[in-house]
């Protein structure tokens, strides 16, 4: 009987948790492709604002060149909020989504 109630009180625990987890809306930072910015000051600038490896920030910067926009954050509004000030004070063209 006190296993069950045990495992009882652990699937309810986890449940609540997932519901937690899927009520958090999560916000995206989309970067679209300009004719301005260089590969290299849109790579530092992805690194020092969004926290990107060097390779990551890289891979982010040839999808924007080659597909026009690409996801280069995902969080929550609060988060994102800042960060996406910050690219657009460095030039780049982004929104929260």
């Amino acid at each position: 009987m006190f296993n069950s109630t045990i495992m009882g009180i652990k699937e309810k625990v986890s449940e609540e948790l997932l519901l937690e987890e899927e009520t958090v809306k999560q916000n995206e930072i989309i970067l679209f492709n300009d004719e301005v910015n260089t590969f290299d000051h849109v790579i530092e600038t992805l690194i020092s604002v969004c926290d990107h490896t060097p390779e990551q920030a890289e891979q982010c910067s040839l999808i924007v060149h080659h597909n026009g926009k690409c996801t280069v954050k995902t969080g929550e509004y609060t988060d994102l909020k800042p960060r996406c000030s910050k690219l657009l004070q460095a030039g780049l063209n982004a929104e929260i989504v």
